[in-house]
């Protein structure tokens, strides 16, 4: 059985991800990462050419693969909101494990990070400050309760913090 890691954008999934994944054993696979591969080019582009309905498609079918995978999965902060990723990760019977955090401390770590900046696209017209976070939250957070089998709140933690804590809770410390 594999592990899904579910959170906003800026709550460590995929770096939190790599770590379990080497803790464990298990090949890792950052589903934003693969998009960007087989797109040949950033989400903040794929959006601007194919909006984000055409970012969805490849999401969608990048994570209907990798969820056939004894693997741990960084999915992408919105990927959950699709029925159809839905139905693939539960289907799966992987542990779907959400990282939450505190909207000012995913501001503080998005701004820190300039790749999110350059490379993703907000989100809203709300233009990808605080507002944007809660008001996403707000819609997001009731799938990701809704999907989970777990959650860590890293909001105060390092990653390899966090990656330890996820190691004990699925029973591999």
């Amino acid at each position: 059985m594999g592990v899904v890691l579910i959170g906003y954008r800026g709550s460590g999934k995929t770096t939190v991800g790599r770590l379990l994944a080497e803790r464990l054993g298990k090949p890792f696979v950052d589903c934003d990462g693969e998009i960007v591969k087989r797109a040949g080019r950033s989400i903040r582009e794929i959006f601007l050419a194919e909006g984000e309905k055409g970012f969805r498609q490849i999401e969608m079918r990048v994570i209907a693969e990798s969820a056939t995978k004894d693997c741990v999965m960084a999915v992408g902060g919105g990927a959950v909101m699709g029925e159809e990723n839905q139905r693939a990760l539960t289907e799966a019977g992987h542990r779907i494990v959400y990282l939450r955090c505190m909207p000012r401390e995913l501001l503080r770590r998005i701004r820190a990070d300039a790749g999110t900046c350059d490379n993703r696209p907000n989100l809203t017209s709300l233009g990808g400050g605080i507002e944007e976070i809660e008001a996403l939250l707000e819609q997001r957070e009731p799938i990701y309760r809704a999907l989970m089998s777990a959650e860590i709140d890293v909001t105060n933690l390092a990653p390899a913090q966090a990656a330890d804590r996820l190691a004990k809770l699925i029973g591999n410390d």
